[in-house]
């Protein structure tokens, strides 16, 4: 399927979906998405101009009606039920209580939709917490012909590799509740990175633009999944 296409289909499922797929009501008629802030240590206000850039990408080619700005909120707060689509990201340390747990695994079970993207060093803190949220469900690797993979623009290999880290290649995870993907996790890909201002990585321009259509497609599949 074509680009254009894919585009005008968008804009007629996201006229039906966006309304009942918001979790409260975006003020200005716009949704807005968040970036999460958590405890431990761990820098999960890595690379400020990334969201900034994905929004502006996406608004710019897919008709979705998306605050420019996004707004950080913190995983124990009841504010994340605001927002259907929140991004978490960073290298280290993420400390989480009892609280902290319960609230997220609400969010998810209840229409919201995490993408976690490891900037290096992330890993082996977010598996155990994931666990923790949905004892009974496991991280999945996602196959390529998923529909995050094709939403807008089509990843035939599944998510690009934009930094090295060990060589390895780039892996898409997800977990699944009652057959609705609730969260996506990219290791050893660092599609934040990618979104950043150019001056940040210096990475070049094909490769950041694989990064945001990469991104574009998980902002529009968390937007239009049933």
């Amino acid at each position: 399927m074509n680009h254009l296409l894919k585009t005008l289909l968008l804009a007629l499922t996201l006229s039906f979906l966006l309304p009942a797929q918001v979790l409260k009501a975006q003020q200005d008629g716009s949704f807005e998405i968040a970036r999460v802030k958590y405890r431990g240590g761990g820098d999960w206000y890595n690379d400020p101009s990334s969201l900034s850039n994905l929004i502006s990408f996406t608004r710019g080619r897919v008709p979705v009606s998306i605050s420019s700005e996004y707004k950080d909120v913190s995983l124990g707060s009841v504010e994340i039920h605001s927002y259907p689509f929140l991004f978490m990201t960073g290298h280290g340390n993420i400390t989480v209580n009892d609280s902290e747990i319960r609230n997220l695994r609400s969010y998810l079970d209840n229409g919201g939709f995490l993408y976690i993207d490891d900037d290096y060093g992330l890993d082996e803190f977010i598996r155990p917490i994931l666990k923790e949220v949905f004892p009974d469900e496991e991280l999945i690797e996602i196959p390529f012909d998923h529909p995050i993979y094709h939403q807008v623009f089509d990843f035939d290999q599944g998510v690009p590799k934009i930094h090295e880290h060990d060589n390895k290649n780039p892996r898409g995870y997800g977990l699944f509740r009652d057959g609705r993907l609730v969260v996506y996790y990219t290791w050893e890909s660092n599609l934040g990175d990618g979104w950043a201002d150019p001056e940040v990585h210096n990475d070049p321009p094909e490769v950041r633009q694989m990064a945001l259509r990469m991104g574009a497609n998980i902002l529009v599949y968390a937007l239009t999944q049933q």
